[in-house]
């Protein structure tokens, strides 16, 4: 059936065209100063940050578009559904705050890759079963309600065997995944770098290749020589089954992935050790995912990176440029966030960008004081770092996002961390004294000096300001008497003006 809003004529849309093709018939289409806009720059003030938020936005998949279509001239769209998923959680220490807790940040886990929670269960246990997760009775009960709410997926609150993951699968009849595959995933969607992209697959392969599973005798079936079912040369052997030959080049892409990242780490190395020949102080900003790393940094630098609300939104580390109040320049660099239970394959593929928090002259370790649990997220985040070899680094707690937080939990954070500050990263409430105290934190140059530098080496007090630290700062006629402290490459230049 065709809607007809209005009588068509195609005498009067005739007439309506005349003159079109006329270079000397002027249109009255408005006003002459008209652009199209089609080449326009992009709008200035939009970051990098922006601009990747509005693209992950647009790709993100939505629900309850129609398959039926109500008009013939409609373009026809397919329905694009959110994965529907029930949680399940063991609970075999700590209170009921603590699984409760948990269990929303599976949630949120969830939702962030892309999908629709309909229900979560747990149990308390003194230790999860070893063939099920959830024992027999829990399992059947599982069924039924994913039976009921026509769940497709159900994900459990950690990393399950494989076979706790083949007999959840067989008995609950609809796909399972863990905690690990379900971060896993979400990195698999924010990675934007060559290198994250990598370091991710490299994680998903190590997973996947304990977890090869046959259905019937697909997968187990033997392919030696000429009946190598189309597998060729390297798919021949005495007996092979096709499992073995899955896991071989899984193997061989896992050595691939590896030498790859070699030769990118190779490249951050040169990097980090050019900062290292200029003495370049270092700050790492760390901490939980979702605490307001980004944001803090772009308070700090106006780095303009990507700020979302949501976990894992940033996962390439963004270095940044930026100076002290008395012109000292040093760097801040962003780092993935971390969360409970990290998976170990993550810690593993990342750990070349993580190694930028173990090298790093201070740790700013970002807390949410909004969260239910901050103290939780803190030992999370330190038993990372503990991985990594990094609490030998000097740690500033920041926590953030006061503005939302309760003033009691804030107040209880200070007071147990020995240095600490509390910001807003949104409004900007603490900014300055979170820049103050990092500024203090900061490792001072080791060589004292007192010079008189003539005003025509004006690019040696530039360089003071910038790598060095001013005590006193003289005008005289022979030119400008100055004191303080410098790195050894500028003080021996200075050597030659020293008095």
């Amino acid at each position: 059936m065709t809607n007809h809003a209005e009588d068509f004529s195609l005498a009067a849309a005739l007439r309506a065209t005349e003159g079109w093709d006329d270079p000397d018939t002027e249109l009255d289409d408005g006003p002459d100063d008209f652009e199209s806009g089609y080449a326009d720059e992009p709008d200035p003030d939009l970051t990098t940050g922006d601009l990747d938020l509005v693209e992950r936005h647009e790709l993100r998949r939505v629900a309850g578009l129609r398959t039926e279509l109500e008009d013939i001239s409609e373009v026809e769209y397919r329905q694009l559904r959110l994965e529907r998923v029930v949680l399940v959680g063991v609970w075999t220490e700590g209170t009921l705050a603590d699984i409760e807790n948990a269990m929303a940040e599976l949630a949120l886990l969830a939702e962030t890759a892309g999908s629709e929670v309909l229900e979560a269960i747990y149990q308390r246990r003194q230790s999860p079963d070893p063939a099920t997760y959830i024992g027999r009775g829990k399992v059947d009960a599982l069924r039924e309600i994913v039976q009921a709410t026509g769940a497709d997926t159900v994900i459990c609150d950690g990393e399950l065997a494989p076979s706790q993951l083949r007999n959840l699968e067989d008995r609950v009849k609809v796909k399972v995944v863990d905690r690990t595959a379900l971060i896993l995933d979400i990195f698999a969607q924010h990675a934007k770098s060559k290198e994250g992209q990598a370091q991710v697959e490299l994680a998903q392969l190590n997973y996947m290749k304990q977890r090869l599973r046959g259905w019937g005798g697909n997968l187990s079936r033997q392919a030696g020589g000429r009946a190598a079912g189309g597998e060729g040369i390297g798919g021949r052997g005495p007996g092979e089954t096709k499992i073995e030959t899955d896991r071989r080049r899984i193997n061989d892409k896992i050595a691939k992935l590896r030498r790859e990242l070699k030769a990118m780490k190779g490249t951050r190395d040169t990097k980090r050790q050019e900062r290292r020949r200029n003495e370049i102080p270092s700050v790492a900003i760390a901490g939980y995912t979702n605490a307001g790393k980004s944001s803090l940094l772009n308070r700090l630098t106006g780095a303009g990176v990507l700020v979302e609300d949501a976990l894992f939104a940033t996962l390439d580390p963004t270095t940044r440029r930026t100076a002290t109040a008395d012109g000292r320049v040093y760097t801040m660099s962003d780092t993935v966030g971390f969360v409970r239970h990290l998976p170990h394959q993550l810690v593993e593929a990342f750990r070349s960008t993580l190694e930028e928090v173990a090298d790093a002259d201070l740790v700013v370790h970002v807390v949410d004081g909004s969260h239910p649990d901050p103290e939780g997220q803190l030992a999370a985040v330190r038993a990372v770092l503990a991985e990594i070899d990094a609490t030998h680094v000097p740690e500033l707690v920041v926590v953030n996002k006061v503005d939302a937080a309760d003033p009691v939990v804030v107040d209880r954070v200070l007071r147990r961390e020995r240095h600490a500050v509390a910001v807003s990263a949104r409004t900007g409430e603490g900014i300055a004294e979170a820049i103050a105290a990092v500024e203090a934190e900061l490792p001072r140059p080791r060589v004292e000096f007192t010079a008189l530098v003539p005003y025509a080496r004006g690019d040696l007090i530039d360089r003071i300001h910038k790598d060095g630290e001013i005590g006193t700062l003289e005008h005289t006629a022979e030119g400008t008497r100055v004191t303080g402290r410098a790195t050894e490459a500028l003080a021996s230049e200075l050597a030659a003006y020293a008095v």
